[in-house]
């Protein structure tokens, strides 16, 4: 989870220093609108690129050795913003953090899952979440309260503080197992439960879902033929579309200048400390209430939510940049903005964060899952890249307000695409949920054809 911190740092980077860096408090380095939407973006480019090569990374090197190993673009990335002279540093910067935070995101929760007891590993799987908007959080306070170098310095400690604690951790047994390495997993049990727990059942469990694994494996060509997969595919890749083009990270990088732009009277910088603290919140819930609610519920209830949050943005952005109203009048209406983004911020924490990656690894079948997460998560960059990217030029090109109403309207979308198309998976076998998505009636018994339990 200190993997996850860091990540959430690089996200969280430019939050609540973007107008300093605007006036040259960075290293005096000139920088305007245009570097500030590419500073912002390129983090997200650099962990489309990542995708694939940690999953790479992973099955041949380890978990563990993959995951230290991202300590060094880590540090390396940081130490280029730290000394940067020129804007091209700091994006190389942004570029190599936001490769490694992309990795943490596939490799930690990989981790996790191998390490953790069955009883406990959704919720253990929660916490990779809730500690990258910690880290946003953090990287908020910190742009807050000391200035952008002393802020940036800070925040490259934080790989070095993972490395130093992770070093004493262990392989995972699983890893181990299909290595072939049986003496290895067995030390790594008894290290991750007590030499008291009977660690022989557990290696079973482990050796004989491996053996299955083995057995049943087809090409990557021959699922792809399946209906299942092409069901799969086509909802992950959607959840991946609509989580990021609803606006989530144009809101995380630039929300200090949004309250900027939006004239209200409440200090930008205390406003965006605000979202970073219910964000941590929201997402703490979320962990609790995603195994009881179910996974189209909150789905749905978050995606209406965040259009009714951005609808609010929207209008105090009409109401104040066509001047349809006072000055005084607007001052009265100072609490939108946060208002709406807050809002946003709650439910998409709730459900749109987490739920997108969860199903992800739900819904694709074993043979694939790997390549296919893998692929789902560089779309969900790319998406990102694009929407924080061009977030500027739709501002300046059809007005903040329009710019919020685009992204309500594709939160509205995406509510009627999960309500048809995206089936309930809370509480079923995987074996369940692909005989589902392959239309074989009668699989599930005691669930409708939407996932509601009858």
């Amino acid at each position: 989870c200190l993997g996850a911190l860091a990540t959430g740092t690089v996200l969280g980077w430019t939050g609540n220093i973007s107008e300093e860096m605007k006036e040259g408090n960075f290293n005096n380095i000139e920088i305007d609108d245009f570097d500030i939407k590419w500073i912002g973006s390129c983090a997200t480019l650099g962990a489309m690129l990542m995708c694939f090569p940690i999953g790479i990374m992973c099955d041949k090197l380890g978990r563990k050795l993959a995951m230290l190993i991202l300590t060094v673009p880590f540090i390396a990335g940081w130490l280029l913003i730290i000394f940067a002279t020129s804007v091209t540093m700091i994006y190389i910067g942004r570029v190599i953090t936001g490769m490694a935070g992309g990795a943490f995101c596939v490799s930690a929760p990989l981790y996790t899952s191998e390490i953790a007891e069955k009883e406990i590993r959704g919720a253990l799987g929660s916490y990779f979440q809730l500690f990258v908007t910690i880290g946003i959080m953090i990287a908020y306070i910190l742009g807050f309260a000391v200035d952008p170098e002393t802020y940036t310095i800070t925040t490259a400690v934080l790989p070095l503080l993972f490395t130093i604690t992770f070093l004493f951790q262990p392989e995972t047994p699983v890893y181990c197992m299909k290595q072939r390495k049986e003496a290895e997993a067995r030390a790594a049990l008894v290290r991750l439960r007590g030499n008291l727990y009977d660690v022989d059942a557990e290696l079973k469990e482990i050796k004989a879902a491996i053996e299955e694994d083995e057995k049943n494996q087809i090409s990557l060509k021959d699922s792809l033929k399946k209906k299942s997969t092409k069901k799969a595919a086509a909802i992950c890749f959607s959840l991946m579309f609509f989580q990021q083009a609803g606006g989530i990270n144009a809101v995380i990088f630039y929300t200090s200048n949004i309250f900027e732009s939006s004239g209200a009277e409440l200090d930008p910088k205390i406003a965006t400390i605000i979202v970073g603290v219910i964000q941590v919140i929201a997402t703490f819930v979320s962990s609790l209430v995603v195994d009881k609610l179910g996974r189209r519920i909150l789905l749905l209830g978050s995606d209406i939510f965040m259009a009714v949050g951005l609808v609010i943005l929207g209008v105090f952005f009409t109401l104040n940049e066509r001047w349809l109203v006072p000055p005084h009048t607007l001052l009265t209406l100072g609490f939108m903005p946060l208002l709406g983004l807050s809002l946003f911020i709650i439910v998409f924490s709730l459900g749109y964060g987490p739920i997108p990656w969860m199903i992800s690894s739900e819904l694709f079948p074993p043979e694939i899952k790997s390549v296919a997460s893998a692929a789902a998560g560089t779309f969900n960059w790319f998406i990102a890249f694009l929407i924080t990217n061009f977030y500027f030029d739709l501002k300046q090109a059809i007005g903040g307000d329009v710019t919020f109403y685009i992204f309500a309207a594709v939160c509205i979308v995406g509510t009627v695409f999960v309500f048809i198309v995206v089936p309930e998976t809370k509480g079923k076998s995987l074996d369940q949920i692909q005989r589902e998505l392959n239309g074989e009636r009668g699989a599930l018994e005691g669930f409708d054809n939407k996932g509601f339990s009858t």
